[in-house]
Order: structure tokens, then sequence, then C-alpha cells
């Protein structure tokens, strides 16, 4: 094999790892453009969800492109408690980045969300990773939203035990 195509393949190589790196980088949409796919693996995300609800936080999250955090609040539910928030504006077709802390209980093994109805009609769930004590995703919001719509979460403990949340996405 020549030097030159050895070269041209070593380049190509380099290109497509550097386009994979800088497309799985941010929190931004999949290059199809399918937000509700895409989810973050523990780390990979380059800022703060610490939800002390600072100032400094709420610019943060305007310059990563979420919008201001909107706490939509905490609760008891089954052996959890449970608390949410929303970046940004809830819009139609549009996808929506939410974090959820849970605490107390079981192990939580898998926590999804759906914006809509209970029984998830028309809806897509997203399915979170764990952050740092935090899950989160970003969540795609059905188009047309159903009348009354709420964030609803999921939470799968070890043993498949499952138990369901809803908050007010105090639009």
């Amino acid at each position: 094999m020549s030097i030159e195509r050895n070269y041209l393949r070593l380049t190509a190589t380099f290109v497509a790892a550097t386009a994979l790196c800088a497309w799985s980088a941010g929190c931004g949409e999949s290059s199809n453009g399918n937000s509700a796919a895409h989810t973050h693996a523990s780390g990979e995300h380059d800022h703060d969800h610490d939800h002390d609800h600072d100032h400094a936080h709420e610019k943060e999250m305007a310059e990563d492109g979420h919008g201001a955090t909107v706490e939509l609040g905490e609760k008891a539910v089954g052996e959890f408690q449970v608390k949410a928030s929303r970046d940004g504006d809830v819009k139609a077709g549009a996808e929506l980045p939410v974090d959820i802390w849970i605490t107390g209980g079981p192990k939580v093994v898998a926590v999804r969300f759906w914006i809509g109805t209970e029984d998830a009609k028309g809806s897509m769930k997203a399915k979170a990773e764990l952050e740092r004590d935090n899950w989160h995703t970003h969540g795609e919001v059905p188009s047309p939203m159903p009348t009354g719509s709420m964030l609803w979460i999921e939470i799968e403990a070890e043993g498949g035990l499952k138990t369901v949340a809803n908050f007010d996405l105090k639009m």
C-alpha cells in the first residue's frame, strides 16, 4: 500500500472521529433532528445542574441554549422523594430538557418521563441518564399537546417495581 493511500485513510479516520466527538459533546439535537432519542451519559454535560436557583445558574442555562430553569416542585411518591425542573419554554413539537432528583426508597435503575396524559397516548417517553445527583434528558413535547398535559415520571427500582409521579409544567 502506498504512503499516499495510508495518509488518506488516516486523514479520513481523523476527520470521522473529530466529527463524532463534536456531534456527541453537547446537549443539542442529534444530526437527524430527532432530539427525543438523544440522552446524556454521565459526565457528558459540562454545565452544573445544581438547582439552588441562583441567577448565575439561570444565565449559564440560557447561554447553553436550554433557557431559564423552572422549578416544578418536590413531592413524596411512594417511598421516594421526587424533585423536578425543566429548562426553557414548553412548546408543542419541540424538545424539553428535564432534570429529576430522586432520594429515598430502593435503588433506582431507570427513570423515564413524558409530557402529556398519564396513559402517554400521543407522547414519546424519554429515558433519563444519571448525571451527578440527578437524572437528565431531553424529551419531545407532543404536537398537539393534550389539554391538561403534565410532566409524568416513571421511576423503576431494582426488582422491577415502578412508581409514577406527575408535576404541573408551570407554563
